[in-house]
């Protein structure tokens, strides 16, 4: 652990407590205006500080981390999980890991455009209660 009065980036923390595989996908969420301090978004050159909340958007998921520890080096997940407290809110949490478990429709190939009987089915299908739940936790 880095002692208290280093300087460590904000892309080589992320990087250390595994949020990105790589510290260049650090970077480049950061410089995308993905990682934000504050409402404000915040340079790949951002000195980190103790007790610090961040908000990171990751693909659909979004994260609010609380800084406890400074890690400069990346070690095991348990030592990760250490140096940071998951602070998101649990109505921002999605009912699907990724866009590849959320619910889609897909038609075979070759079979043309649906007929007005097709359409009036899947019209239905997202109707449903079923289709309505997972839309929510997807978007």
């Amino acid at each position: 652990m880095a002692s208290e009065n280093e300087k460590l980036r904000i892309d080589k923390y992320l990087w250390a407590i595994r949020i990105f595989k790589t510290r260049s996908l650090a970077t480049e969420a950061c410089k995308a205006g993905r990682v934000k301090l504050n409402g404000t978004n915040v340079k790949p050159s951002y000195v980190v500080k103790l007790g610090e909340t961040y908000s990171i958007q990751k693909g659909i998921e979004r994260k609010v981390i609380l800084v406890t520890g400074l890690l400069e080096r990346r070690g095991d997940a348990k030592i990760a999980a250490e140096n940071y407290e998951d602070k998101t809110p649990l109505e921002e949490t999605y009912g699907f890991k990724s866009t590849f478990h959320a619910p889609i429709l897909k038609r075979d190939r070759g079979t043309g455009r649906p007929t007005k009987r097709d359409r009036r089915e899947i019209d239905d299908l997202k109707s449903s209660e079923w289709w309505k739940d997972g839309e929510k936790d997807g978007e």
